[in-house]
């Protein structure tokens, strides 16, 4: 018969991979968010200081919607927030996505 401390050993493992699991599967999600040239170069952009969406748009050379589609993907992954001023959006990192920009910076460096 198995003894109370072997069995809560066991529940103290599996919570433990559960844990594992649970982040490697959000780190997956995040690294989807990135996993664009594009997505990266606005996140290098954004590590200088928030920008105005036509600013990335003409920094990139893409279009405003193409840009906005990019910023929309990252905001849903909790890379960017936006910050609406008028008519114009501005864009910033999160903690995430400046942890993202260190990250980028590093491997172009």
């Amino acid at each position: 018969m198995p003894s109370a401390r072997s069995a809560a050993a066991k529940a103290r493992v599996k919570k433990d991979a559960e844990q594992r699991f649970k982040r490697a599967q959000r780190a997956s999600i995040l690294l989807k968010h990135v996993s664009d040239a594009t997505r990266l170069q606005v996140i290098l952009l954004l590590a200088d200081g928030e920008r105005h969406v036509g600013d990335l748009s003409e920094s990139l050379n893409q279009s405003q919607p193409a840009v906005s589609h990019h910023l929309a993907l990252m905001r849903h992954g909790g890379i960017v927030v936006p910050r609406r001023q008028g008519k114009n959006n501005y864009y910033s990192l999160t903690d995430s996505g400046e942890i993202l920009a260190k990250v980028v910076q590093a491997m172009t460096s």
